[in-house]
């Protein structure tokens, strides 16, 4: 039985043959363009270009058997070509194994991109920095200096006024539309024609008639002028004394009132503004301020380190935030009915202040056309985030070291679809100038209680940001919001509706005594939590909460005397998922404890989150 061996592209071409002329051209097209695959961290390597026809014709002889001649040149001694063994691969091809791995090499993302959770903040301090960031923040330092001294930080007023004349100007080189000319014009252009030359010749008579004229004159006043000028000296001498006592109190007056450098730009004095600053932090880097390269370093990392464009982007904010007229927003009244869409409420574990934004308050009606209805109000609407935004950044430490940063978190629970497109239009802007105007503010952005339709809206929003913002991104599930938060801030800097200790007003615990301990319950096993009582009158207060709950959860008061009865607290219950932590008290008759018994009978461990106090009768 004879086996024919047939290569992949023979079997290609016999595909191909079979296929219509439209999806032949189209396969050709593809053939014609390299590809292009991402190779580990960013390296760009073309895959090797399709073989012609010509080429795989060759490929496949080199397969076909061999005749006579070629088996009797074999046998005479000539070297011989060892042939590859059935389901072995060719010489020059990898093996099925090696092949799957390598192809799953060049596809595979970088780690970096794929773990958005991983970004962690660089450090400010110059000793920290890498060679290629100091040089980058040297460049800029002087790049920032220079163009404060020349007065170039900002855009001239001028230069403004003339791009909006400019624009009304008529576009120079169009010409009007050609009327007809009539016979009875055309005949008087023929005549006006014929008298210029007459024309020309009595004007170049007349020219030459006024020269002698002014030749004749010329002379009388150099003669005048000698006259005078003799009278002039002796007076000159006179005044000379006079005019240098003057220039001497000029100067004198000079030195006192030209504190400031200036600079003159045709014929005007400008004053130098050294005390340029932003978010009070002096921009000029001669004045010495750690804080100024802490700045700088901000976008320079918005920017990849790119010197111009860090630079250039310092420039359009400073412009941008004087048109704005961001430096008086704090100072704005913008009502009461969006203080509950964003706020700042505690830290997060790296002393991060948190920004909470609440976007399900606009599943009513009411306030979204009030925030949303007009294209005012949205621009009232962006103002208002803005200074927020302001409020937040107010509360940092701009030294190498300090936080100078927040932590941005999103809850999308019951927020208005991608249908509102007042809010999607909106938040679009505001993401766009937060983003350009606010470089590196954001140590991290978490959304929760995300709903599906958003992973849909935030793949439209993506292609508008960074690869550096979008790295800071941290989505969480309904069920998963708690674990999630836990992971960055404290429980008892998280508010109870997110499963967290912190409550609004709270006078019973606070930073010295709100510590929150933690234990794990195992897979159907159960496990006590004991606040002792050793005397009478005694008032004892407990937080507790279960991350997921489903669990059963009992409150008692056991005696130390035994021949006293047990006080059931509360009783044995079954908690569900989205039960918020519990608090509770007891006063206490006899010495004893409070004791509180978590029975998990699920398949997962769980962990419990608690802290308590003790309260003296005379507290």
């Amino acid at each position: 039985m004879t086996v024919e061996v047939v290569s992949k592209e023979t079997q290609m071409e016999e595909v191909v043959a079979y296929q219509p002329e439209e999806l032949i051209k189209g396969l050709e097209e593809k053939a014609e363009t390299p590809k292009v695959v991402l190779v580990g961290d960013g390296e760009i390597k073309k895959s090797e270009e399709p073989k012609t026809g010509e080429e795989e014709k060759n490929k496949v002889s080199e397969v076909e058997p061999k005749t006579g001649e070629e088996k009797n040149k074999e046998s005479e001694g000539e070297p011989k070509t060892a042939e590859p063994k059935t389901g072995e691969p060719k010489t020059g091809e990898p093996k099925t194994g090696e092949g799957k791995s390598k192809e799953s090499e060049v596809l595979s993302p970088s780690p970096a991109l794929e773990k958005s959770s991983s970004f962690k903040e660089e450090s400010n301090f110059l000793s920290d920095l890498k060679e290629n960031e100091k040089k980058a923040l040297i460049e800029l330092r002087a790049k920032v200096e220079e163009a404060i001294i020349e007065n170039n930080l900002f855009k001239k007023e001028e230069e403004s006024v003339q791009e909006g004349e400019e624009k009304e100007k008529p576009i120079e080189g169009v010409k009007e539309e050609e009327k007809p000319i009539s016979e009875n014009e055309k005949s008087v252009e023929g005549e006006k024609e014929k008298e210029k030359p007459n024309v020309e010749k009595e004007k170049s008579d007349a020219e030459t008639e006024k020269f002698d004229v002014e030749k004749v004159k010329s002379d009388i006043e150099t003669e005048k002028s000698d006259v005078e000028k003799s009278n002039v000296e002796t007076e000159k001498s006179d005044a000379g004394k006079k005019e240098s006592e003057e220039s001497v109190k000029e100067k004198e007056k000079s030195d006192v009132t030209n504190e400031k450098p200036n600079v003159a730009i045709e014929g005007k004095i400008e004053e130098i503004d050294k005390d340029i600053s932003l978010w009070a932090v002096p921009l000029l880097p001669s004045k010495g301020s750690e804080s100024t390269d802490v700045m700088l370093l901000k976008f320079l990392r918005a920017r990849d380190f790119k010197v111009d464009e860090a630079f250039e982007m310092l420039k359009n904010t400073l412009q941008w935030r004087k048109e704005f007229k961001m430096d008086t927003i704090l100072d704005e009244d913008f009502g009461t009915h969006l203080s509950s869409v964003a706020f700042m409420n505690g830290l997060d574990r790296e002393g991060h202040p948190v920004c909470y934004n609440i976007y399900g308050v606009f599943e009513n009606n009411e306030l979204y056309q009030k925030t949303f209805g007009t294209e005012e109000k949205r621009e009232q609407f962006l103002r208002w985030r803005f200074q927020v935004m302001e409020k937040g950044i107010h509360n940092l430490n701009f030294k190498p070291g300090g936080v100078s940063s927040l932590l941005q978190i999103t809850d999308l629970k019951n927020a208005p679809g991608p249908s509102k497109k007042e809010l999607r239009f909106a938040t679009k802007q505001a993401v766009g100038l937060l983003q350009d105007n606010y470089p590196e503010f954001v140590a991290r952005n978490i959304f929760i209680n995300v709903p599906f339709w958003y992973y849909a809206f935030n793949a439209l929003v993506s292609p508008f940001l960074t690869q550096r913002t979008k790295s800071k991104f941290v989505f969480a599930r309904p069920a998963k919001v708690t674990e999630t938060l836990l992971k960055y801030i404290p429980a008892e800097d998280i508010p109870i509706h997110y499963g967290g200790m912190k409550r609004e007003n709270d006078t019973e615990f606070n930073i010295g005594n709100g510590g929150v301990s933690e234990c794990i319950v195992k897979s159907g096993s159960t496990e006590t939590i004991e606040i002792p009582a050793p005397e009478v009158g005694m008032t004892l207060l407990w937080d507790l909460t279960v991350l997921g709950w489903e669990v059963n959860y009992k409150e008692e008061f056991v005696p130390t005397d035994e021949g006293s009865y047990t006080v059931i607290i509360q009783k044995g219950k079954k908690m569900g998922s989205q039960v918020e932590p519990v608090r509770n008290s007891f006063k206490n008759r006899e010495s004893g404890k409070v004791i509180l018994t978590i029975e998990n009978s699920t398949y997962k461990k769980k962990k419990v989150l608690y802290r308590h106090k003790v309260k003296s009768s005379s507290s």
